[in-house]
């Protein structure tokens, strides 16, 4: 039972005289309670919908094609409030912000319908049997899981939830059912890692080819960690054990079934000092969202538009200075490329700014989560010259508004130069850089 809040003139929805308003509560007699429903049962061609307008139901039937929409919009995206997370997970990176960022920082999501509209990564402690079941009729898949360990006790205690261990049989349910699966293990030091990974990488490939692919990360850790579990980085040393357990296992199961299945993000290599792998390593790059081959499909992506900068080099010779900025983890691979542009374009004068992540602590490393603060505080004194390029995923999605609550405009005004976010694509950098489409 849903209210629906508009309706789009001269749709479907609105010809058959539904309004603002109105409730929606049935489609061919099925309850409707958020978008998982709508859209399942929005699909046949022919539909009836039971709405209810002031206290009295109503029907009307609709002929559609099979994945045409009736002009339907409601309160939120999900017709229904999100579902926050039940946990309390010992790595948890939202409490370890600091106060004062905006409210909607500090809310734990825990949604499995998110997980299919915006691959959000889910625990499975906020289904039940019946959630299981809807999506294994629905065929909603992929479901991204974050799984962390396959060891129920174990999982327990990192995540704080009596039923985080017994919930681990929805992945067998979703495997038996056919449905594909992404799997998350976020590895903390002395916890999860050693055996414990072994474990949970054996008794996930059991699950293959259902599961997908599974990235292993290290846990972020910021600088806000008082009466928190204690938790600590891993080491050169320790990363690289970690990289040497994941790809012996990884190449194993590469040689058995085609496909490696477990990957590495690029912070272990990065904190191991170790190479990261050319782009077969990571096949078609499943995980890229996790961090696991951005750097080489950046670096890669990068390589291609030089190719066709060597052409557009002949039709200009605009001199263009700017400034770029990068967290410490991508800072080496954008200065080698920018190097490589720079030797084609002579004209071209950029410079590369590495922004220490102060505002979380020196150990949070990735651009994602740079903040306006930092790039102000360690760029006022600088030269800029005519623009300052600033990565896409450090902003809120679909907003101008950095973690630290700071605008674009704001850090714009703030520096005195015009600043735009660049896409991590290596091929939109090199145009962002440039200034016009190769």
């Amino acid at each position: 039972m849903v209210k629906i809040t508009s309706v789009e003139r001269g749709s479907r929805a609105d010809r058959q005289g539904i309004k603002a308003g109105d409730i929606l509560l049935k489609i061919n007699n099925n309850a409707i309670n958020d978008v998982l429903d709508y859209r399942f049962y929005l699909t046949e061609r022919m539909i009836v919908l039971t709405l209810s307008r002031e206290g009295e139901e109503y029907e009307v039937t609709i002929k559609k094609g099979e994945y045409d929409d009736i002009g339907l919009d409601f309160e939120t995206p999900l017709m229904d409030e999100k579902h926050s997370c039940k946990n309390k997970c010992i790595f948890c990176f939202i409490d370890q912000n600091p106060e004062g960022l905006r409210e909607s920082l500090y809310f734990k999501d825990d949604d499995s319908r998110l997980s299919f509209i915006h691959g959000n990564y889910v625990t499975l402690t906020n289904m039940t049997q019946s959630d299981v079941d809807r999506i294994i009729k629905m065929r909603m898949s992929p479901i991204n899981i974050s799984v962390h360990t396959t060891n129920p006790d174990l999982r327990v205690k990192m995540m704080k939830n009596k039923h985080s261990g017994e919930v681990l049989k929805y992945l067998n349910d979703f495997a038996e059912a056919g449905l594909s699966m992404c799997g998350q293990i976020v590895l903390c030091k002395g916890v999860n890692d050693g055996e414990e990974l072994m474990r949970s990488m054996r008794d996930l490939a059991t699950l293959y080819p259902a599961m997908s692919s599974v990235a292993i990360v290290p846990a972020g850790l910021t600088k806000f960690r008082e009466k928190l579990y204690p938790l600590t980085d891993f080491n050169a040393e320790e990363a690289s054990a970690v990289l040497d357990m994941i790809n012996s296992f990884g190449d194993e199961h590469k040689k058995a079934h085609g496909t490696r299945l477990f990957y590495a993000a690029d912070e272990f290599y990065l904190k191991s000092g170790r190479e990261i792998p050319d782009a077969d390593y990571y096949e078609d790059y499943p995980q890229l969202e996790n961090g696991v081959g951005m750097l080489r499909s950046c670096s890669d992506e990068f390589g291609m538009a030089l190719e066709d900068v060597r052409d557009f080099v002949k039709e200009t010779g605009e001199e263009r200075h700017i400034s770029v900025v990068t967290g410490t983890a991508s800072y080496p691979m954008i200065k080698e490329q920018i190097a490589r542009l720079n030797a084609l374009c002579p004209s071209l004068s950029v410079n590369i700014y590495e922004i220490i992540n102060n505002f979380f602590g020196t150990s949070i490393t990735v651009s994602g989560l740079l903040t306006g603060k930092d790039i102000y505080d360690q760029l006022k004194d600088k030269p800029l010259g005519e623009e300052l390029l600033i990565p896409q995923n450090c902003l809120r999605h679909g907003e101008d508004v950095f973690l630290c609550g700071m605008t674009v405009p704001e850090l714009s005004e703030k520096l005195r130069v015009p600043v735009r976010a660049a896409g991590s694509d290596g091929y939109e950098l090199c145009e962002a850089i440039l200034g016009r489409t190769i």
